[in-house]
Parts: C-alpha cells; sequence; structure tokens
C-alpha cells in the first residue's frame, strides 16, 4: 500500500487556514493547528477517524460526489457550513492515494463563491429533461426550474406567483386523486417518496401527461416541504391508450384466435402488451407497458430456447428473414412451462428497424400438441411451420416476369429420420431405457441444428428436422452430420446402446405444392436409407 505523503508541517502550520488531508477512504491523514481554532476539535481527537464523522448526515453524499460546499459538526455540536475542494492526490495508476484541501468557513467565504455554486447547480439541472420543483404548505413552489417554460409554457414568475397554481391547472378528472396524494405527503409524520401520474393543463391548452416522482421531506420545527421532478409522458401514455383502442377495434378479429397482441417501439425500447398476452403467460395483474422490452420477454423465455428467439428476432430485423415467427417454452404465472408462439413484422426506415407489432399464441389452445417424453415439438407444429415456408418460399420464387427464381434465403429441407434398431433396444433393456434413448437422441438432435431450425418427434422412434435458409448441398451436409452424431454410442442406466438413424431429406428445390408431398417424399427417401444401409438418402 503505497505511503500517504505528509506537507511539511513547520510551514502548513503557519498558515491561517485550516489544512485538512484525508487518504482514499476519507481517514484524516494530517491536520494543521489551524483546525482546532476553527472547529474547537483537537488535532489528535481528529487524526486517524474519518472525515465523513463530521460531515452532517445529510451532506455526506453530496460530499463524496464532490460538491465542496457542506455542513461541518463543530466542537460545541453545531452544523456550520463550510467550503472544503479536496484535490486528489494520484499513484502511478491513476488511483486516489490521498486528498488535500484549505477548510473555510462559509461565513467567510466571498459572495462570488455563492454565486459558483448556484451556477452549477443550475447548469446542472439544465441537463436535466423534466421540471425539478419545490414546495411548501400555503407558500407554493419555493423553488422551480426554467424547463417548466418549456414543457409546460409557463414562465417561472407566474407559476411561483400563485401557491394555488398547479393544483388550478391539473386536468379537472385528475384532482380529487391528485389532491389525496398532495394533501398526504404535506401531512406526513415522516419523510418519504412517492409518485404521481395526471394531466397537467399547458398555457397553450395542450393536454400534457405527466409523472411525476416526489419526496416528502419531513423536519423538526418546520412545515413539511416537497421536493420532485416532473417528466412529460405524453407520448408514452397516447401509445398506451393507442394500444387499448387497438385492442377494442380488432378484438372481434383476435376473438376466434384467442391470441395476444403486442407493440414494441424499438427506438426507445418500450413494449405495449395486451391483457390477453398477460393472460398467456399467467402474469394477468403485470404492468401493459414494460420500459425494458428484450428485459421483460427475456424473464419470460425459458433459458435453453433464449438463444434460438434471439436469433430468430435478429435475423428478421437484419433483414434476413421476412417473416418473424418463433415457438418456445415460456415460464407461466402459475409456476408450469407453457409453448407459445411469437411473431410479427418489423417496420423499416431507411434500413433501420424502429417498430414492430405482432401476437402472442398458446399453442396448446390453438392444437400444437408437444411430446412429454422428450419435449419436443409434436406433428402439429412441425406441419404449420412447414406450411409457412412452403407458402413464403413459393410467392418469393417467382420474379415479377413469372420466371421462377432461388433464393437462399426462402429454401428449406425436411429430414425424416427413423432409428435403426430401436425395437432391439427395447427388447433387451426394457421400454425405460427406450424412453431414455429416445431422449438423449432429442437433445443431439437439437445440439446439431442452428437456432431457427426445428427438431419436432412424430411418433415412436421417428423424427422430423425442418432446416431454414439453406441450400440442398449444405442440407445434405447437415444430414450427414447428423448421422454421424447418432451413431456415437449411448450411456444409459449402466449399458452402452448402439443406435444409429436413416435419414430421408427432400429441398424446396424439388418446388413441391403442400406439406404432405414433401413428407411423403421424406418417407420414401427415408425407406430407401433404410433399405439399402445408405445412412442418408435424398428424394430426387
Amino acid at each position: 500500500m503505497p505511503i500517504t505523503p505528509t506537507p511539511s508541517a513547520n510551514l502548513l502550520q503557519l498558515l491561517p487556514e485550516a489544512v485538512v488531508q484525508t487518504d482514499a477512504l476519507w481517514e484524516i491523514t494530517y491536520l494543521n493547528p489551524a483546525w482546532c481554532k476553527l472547529t474547537g476539535h483537537s488535532v489528535a481527537e481528529a487524526l486517524g477517524r474519518s472525515l465523513l464523522e463530521f460531515v452532517h448526515a445529510d451532506d455526506i453524499g453530496t460530499m463524496r460526489s464532490g460538491m465542496p460546499v457542506f455542513r461541518l459538526r463543530f466542537a460545541n455540536a453545531d452544523y456550520r457550513w463550510v467550503r472544503l475542494q479536496l484535490h486528489p492526490e494520484t499513484d502511478a495508476a491513476d488511483r486516489v492515494i490521498s486528498r488535500q484541501g484549505v477548510l473555510i468557513e462559509i461565513t467567510e467565504v466571498t459572495e462570488q463563491v455563492l454565486v459558483e455554486i448556484r451556477q452549477r447547480f443550475l447548469r446542472l439541472l439544465e441537463t436535466i429533461d423534466g421540471v425539478v420543483w419545490e414546495a411548501e404548505i400555503g407558500v407554493g413552489n419555493t423553488f422551480l426550474s426554467p424547463q417548466v417554460e418549456r414543457l409546460f409554457g409557463y414562465s417561472v414568475e407566474e407559476w411561483r406567483a400563485d401557491p394555488n397554481f398547479w393544483r388550478a391547472h391539473v386536468h379537472p378528472d385528475d384532482l380529487a386523486q391528485a389532491l389525496v396524494i398532495d394533501d398526504a405527503a404535506y401531512n406526513a409524520t415522516h419523510s418519504r417518496a412517492y409518485e404521481m401520474s395526471y394531466r397537467l393543463i399547458a398555457k397553450s391548452g395542450k393536454v400534457v401527461w405527466v409523472r411525476d416522482l416526489c419526496r416528502a421531506v419531513v423536519e423538526p420545527g418546520r412545515p413539511n416541504r416537497m421536493i420532485g421532478l416532473m417528466i412529460d409522458v405524453t407520448q408514452q401514455k397516447n401509445t398506451e391508450l393507442e394500444l387499448v383502442r387497438s385492442e377494442n377495434r380488432y378484438s372481434l378479429a383476435t376473438r376466434g384466435s384467442n391470441d395476444g397482441i403486442w407493440y414494441w417501439d424499438l427506438q426507445t425500447d418500450a413494449l405495449h402488451v395486451s391483457g390477453r398476452f398477460l393472460q398467456i403467460v399467467g402474469l394477468g395483474s403485470a404492468d401493459l407497458v414494460h420500459d425494458g422490452g428484450w428485459r421483460f420477454l427475456e424473464q419470460l423465455i425459458d433459458p435453453e430456447d433464449r438463444g434460438r428467439v434471439q436469433e430468430a428476432y435478429r435475423r428478421h430485423l437484419s433483414g434476413n428473414s421476412p417473416n418473424f415467427s418463433v415457438d418456445f417454452r415460456a415460464f407461466h404465472g402459475a409456476g408450469r412451462p407453457v409453448w407459445v408462439n411469437w411473431r410479427g413484422l418489423a417496420e423499416l426506415e431507411e434500413g433501420v428497424a424502429v417498430r414492430m407489432a405482432g401476437s402472442l399464441s398458446d399453442l396448446a389452445e390453438r392444437g400444437s400438441s408437444y411430446d412429454a417424453l422428450t419435449n419436443l415439438p409434436g406433428r402439429p407444429l412441425f406441419r404449420d411451420r412447414l406450411a409457412q415456408l412452403i407458402a413464403l418460399h413459393q410467392n418469393e420464387g417467382v420474379n415479377g416476369g413469372g420466371v421462377a427464381t432461388r433464393d437462399g434465403a426462402t429454401m428449406f429441407a425436411v429430414l425424416l429420420l427413423d432409428l435403426n434398431g430401436f425395437k432391439a433396444v427395447n427388447d433387451s433393456y426394457g421400454h425405460h431405457v427406450g424412453d431414455q434413448l429416445l431422449q438423449q437422441v432429442a437433445r443431439r438432435l437439437e445440439s446439431c441444428v442452428r437456432a431457427v431450425d426445428l427438431v419436432a418427434r412424430m411418433g415412436g422412434d421417428e423424427f422430423n428436422v425442418l432446416l431454414e435458409s439453406i441450400d440442398p448441398a449444405e442440407a445434405r451436409q447437415r444430414a450427414q452430420q447428423i448421422t454421424a452424431a447418432l451413431e456415437v454410442p449411448y450411456v444409459i442406466g449402466g449399458h452402452t446402446v448402439i443406435s444409429g438413424a436413416s435419414i430421408g431429406l427432400i429441398s424446396s428445390a424439388s418446388r413441391l405444392a403442400t406439406v404432405d408431398d414433401y413428407l411423403r417424399a421424406a418417407d420414401t427417401a427415408m425407406y430407401r436409407a433404410k433399405s439399402q444401409s445408405l445412412g442418408v438418402c435424398v428424394f430426387q
């Protein structure tokens, strides 16, 4: 630990001003004799103690933050205003090792210092996007920052001239509730923080929604004071109200599907959700507006699905995926997982996504099943996703002249795989081992595909894999990787189990028409692979 240097005592003890030195943690390491003359505390008593012990409790925070003016406890137990501008001394790594400064009682400070402090305070207020205020009962606003003119159009002077100005300009529909909160603060028995939301009538007649962050200050011997920060939240409120109106407007259309709707302002990261959205995830009492959109959604998504969901979201925003639709396990408020489909569309301005809107569906209510054993999607969900990709590929696969095109962003492939020797595993080791084998196969399949791909269990020992945005050569290579991964022996309950797979592959390059066409083609290729021990067979 570096040694804190001590100024020459012979020199400093001659100064009429009190010289104070502390270490990095505010412990007093040096005081000259003027300290005792000014404060009444002996030098010996103060050395080794924290300077913060002598500072008024209400001023410790601002003093530590660098404000040089604060109240100091003198030997007679009175607190007096002092100025102590501490200058840090640092080591080679720019770490503070000590602080030194001259302590001056405020009554001896020139008026220029007070003006300097006031100007610094006002400059700080100018950086705040809101109105800082202080008020006392019967007096009105004792302080009001200049932003009141920009936000509401009233001058500071006309607002402060009338003690009842604020009450006279709160919207009549909000006044009664606001006065209940305001009166409770004026009559509080202890200091406390509170918050109000209300509408204020601006000088132009415009209605401004205000979020008022307040604190009641209760001190012995004086009336209660209120301090606060008024913030204009009109845009947020209007968006919230528009969401409610939109939900009512489209309630008949959404009632049949029973979906929740959402709107996401990507510039402010404010996510607005409908009541039905919250019901689906079991959060019926939560707020309809969440300032951190992704932070709110991330808490709902199962950790194993978050990467896949975020990848689909990023691909859509970057323009690599024209549609956004992803299924994931959400944490329900009742403590159980629920499979949902989250879909939507982003709106771009100059190539940048600025907002999104869409729906949230409870897949169980839509009839899509999930396999309880492997926790994979089942046949209905796989068919639904495949139908979406077929439609997308067909719509974008024809240009304006009616000529077929091949866009890698919309191409896909369907894999159907069947385990080799699965019946023998059940016969030799029992169905419980067979079930565990299916679970391990499911996990290996998930590890072999990307976040945008889909693995589903179709029944028995058959699995389907849907590969998105992939050309035929890449799809064949991925199928071979899956085959190699599934051939690695499994260790289950002390048994070493060997069970590979036969895979049938069909690419969208074949341009088949329906879901059943693709599944039949993949099934035909799979049986050819199994009968000829090919591992992977591509439908031609």
